[in-house]
């Protein structure tokens, strides 16, 4: 955990740690891709997921979370239990993992920690590989209690909080903060009125080996776009509440903001409703 300065956030592991865990049966490991990419090759005894599998479908749009009940079915299904310690991974700077990790925080399950580094920082280790997917004997997985909904906030919650004085923070793409790109599941093009655009990205090595950057560069970039005290209240949002949630696995987990909440539908739920103030206008990003 050097790169990270020597702080070790409850929710990361590192590629040799995980190696010297890997045989304990009370570990569940999930590969958080696609299936054609967990066919090609996964950790030996990875159980798949995708973000289809913990996405709830009743509703008219897409990317919305999963039920507490989904979630339990899902995991009983993959024989997972809940004394057990899920370990998470993906190969896109933790932006996947991140989701699932979020979910888990709000329905109060913590026995989970992510990857540093992806399927990657396995490889280099020599951890092995395998296409080989692993027996499953299903098992009874529950939650534990009410769901907290720790760092969740709603449309209706989102919408109330407009004529509040918190910080809104637009994770995407700067094309897709202005307006310029329109993405597969949105209804329309734009961002919530007095939106912040940070890009999830900015926080790992995205044209390197996707870790997490440095604490201290991570601490000196969000104070500088956000110029607020850790105990201000943020809302993050993105296209479906993926890369916000990464956003917000950073700054409660990494650098000690206190109330930080993921608009789950984020922009595709917004988008879809034309009584919802949006903006929608071309921007020229600032160099």
């Amino acid at each position: 955990m050097a790169e990270l300065n020597s702080i070790k956030p409850n929710y990361l592991i590192e590629a040799p740690a995980l190696k010297l865990r890997q045989t304990d049966s009370s570990l569940k490991i999930i590969d958080f891709r696609k299936k054609e990419f967990y066919n090609q090759e996964h950790i030996e005894g990875a159980l798949q997921m995708w973000r289809t599998d913990i996405e709830d479908t009743t509703y008219s749009y897409s990317g919305m979370m999963a039920s507490p009940k989904q979630i339990e079915s899902l995991f009983g299904n993959l024989g997972i239990n809940s004394t057990d310690t899920i370990i998470i991974y993906d190969d896109n700077g933790l932006c996947e993992a991140s989701r699932l990790w979020w979910i888990l925080q709000n329905y109060n399950f913590k026995n989970v920690k992510m990857l540093h580094g992806g399927i990657e920082s396995w490889k280099k280790i020599d951890g092995k590989v395998t296409k080989k997917t692993p027996e499953i004997k299903k098992s009874i997985f529950k939650l534990f209690g009410e769901p907290k909904m720790q760092y969740y906030i709603s449309k209706e919650e989102m919408l109330k909080a407009l004529d509040k004085n918190v910080v809104l923070l637009d994770t995407r793409t700067f094309d897709e903060f202005s307006g310029n790109q329109q993405k597969k599941g949105a209804a329309k093009s734009g961002r919530i009125p007095n939106s912040i655009h940070v890009d999830w990205a900015e926080a790992i090595h995205y044209n390197g080996d996707y870790r997490l950057k440095p604490i201290k560069i991570l601490e000196n970039f969000y104070h500088k776009k956000l110029n607020i005290s850790k105990n201000d209240s943020i809302i993050l949002y993105c296209h479906s509440g993926v890369r916000s949630a990464h956003t917000t696995f950073v700054l409660t987990q990494l650098l000690g903001y206190k109330n930080v909440k993921n608009y789950d539908g984020s922009w595709t739920e917004w988008s879809h409703f034309n009584n919802l103030p949006f903006v929608n206008n071309s921007l020229t990003k600032l160099k």
